[in-house]
């Protein structure tokens, strides 16, 4: 019986699936194959991961979001993106990690990060992670700046004496991408709840504003980067408050502004546009992960985290996130 029960540990683990689409509810933590190395790849025993606005799409398989997660059920059962944990195998080609190694690294296609164990090429999104934080620090402190830094870095161009916007400023890319913005030597207007003000002020922003009581799109020629991590405002609304050559910037994709992008970069000097930052190359996103890594240990970007969950409560982060009201990460432990 014990040896059985040996055999069952060492090759299972645990995971939060999606079977089906449905709510949180139907979120399930079931035990599957552990995964087994390639000859190029590490298998990394999971510790964190983080519930994002994604994942919460993939889960719940709205029309628009099925034609990448699968049309009738979710492709990738097992969610998931960031990771972060201890190499316990290599494959036998492997020479960028050594087993002990602290890694951080995203899932960029096919999910898996909800998992006890994942398997990952070497050469993928990974990194060895800052030694200044735990695993819960990491996955939360490259949550949002994985996807905040080439926003800023390279769509808006951010530089030294420009003025920026920040909509959606508490939640995890906004909290990133304050830091950020202020380490490129931005002046940083966050606009978030009123509960939030005193976190973003804490995170370097310049000036905060609340959404309830003051309407940024109101203001004229004001700001040289509008960047929206919430889609809550549009270009349309917001291209005022933009000065002469400014740009807008957000993170959901839609038929309207990937028209707008088309528009305006022929026609306009007021910029709309959108980065696939999931779609860069594994050694461009790995690089950033460096980048990042450095910051954080640095102390020049620190975590933000809003919730930690176990994986048997997956179903509460999912909801904390759909309900839009997140401040900075929603991590689940393994």
């Amino acid at each position: 019986m014990n040896s059985i029960s040996l055999v069952e540990s060492t090759s299972t683990m645990k995971a939060v699936v999606s079977r089906h689409y449905g709510p949180p509810e139907s979120l399930t933590v079931e035990s599957i194959p552990r995964p087994v190395p390639g000859p190029a790849e590490v298998l990394v025993r999971n510790h964190a991961s983080v519930v994002t606005a994604a994942v919460v799409e993939a889960r719940r398989g709205l029309p628009l979001a099925r034609l990448y997660f699968g049309l009738t059920g979710p492709k990738w059962p097992v969610l998931g993106t960031n990771f972060s944990g201890v190499v316990e195998a290599v494959g036998d080609s492997v020479t960028r990690f050594a087993v002990g190694d602290r890694v951080v690294g995203v899932k960029v296609a096919g999910f898996g990060a909800h998992a006890q164990y994942l398997a990952v090429d070497q050469d993928a999104v990974i990194a060895l992670a800052p030694t200044a934080l735990s695993d819960s620090e990491a996955v939360a402190v490259f949550d949002g700046a994985i996807t905040a830094l080439p926003f800023l870095r390279d769509g808006a161009r951010l530089a030294t004496g420009q003025s920026i916007l920040i909509n959606g400023a508490a939640g995890a890319i906004g909290s990133a991408a304050i830091q950020l913005a202020k380490h490129l030597g931005a002046h940083v207007t966050a606009v978030c709840s009123a509960g939030n003000r005193d976190t973003v002020r804490s995170l370097g922003a310049d000036v905060a504003i609340d959404y309830a009581t003051e309407d940024f799109t109101r203001a004229r020629d004001r700001y040289d980067v509008v960047f929206d991590t919430v889609a809550k405002s549009s270009f349309l609304r917001s291209r005022r408050s933009l000065t002469r050559d400014g740009i807008y910037l957000t993170t959901v994709p839609s038929p309207v502004i990937l028209a707008q992008m088309a528009f305006t970069s022929r026609f306009r000097r007021r910029k709309a546009a959108i980065l696939f930052t999931g779609l860069a190359k594994p050694e461009a996103m790995a690089r950033d992960l460096v980048t990042i890594g450095d910051l954080a240990q640095r102390g020049i970007v620190v975590p933000v985290i809003g919730a930690v969950h176990a994986m048997e409560d997956a179903a509460e982060a999912h909801r904390l996130v759909q309900s839009g009201h997140k401040r900075g990460s929603a991590v689940l432990t393994f």
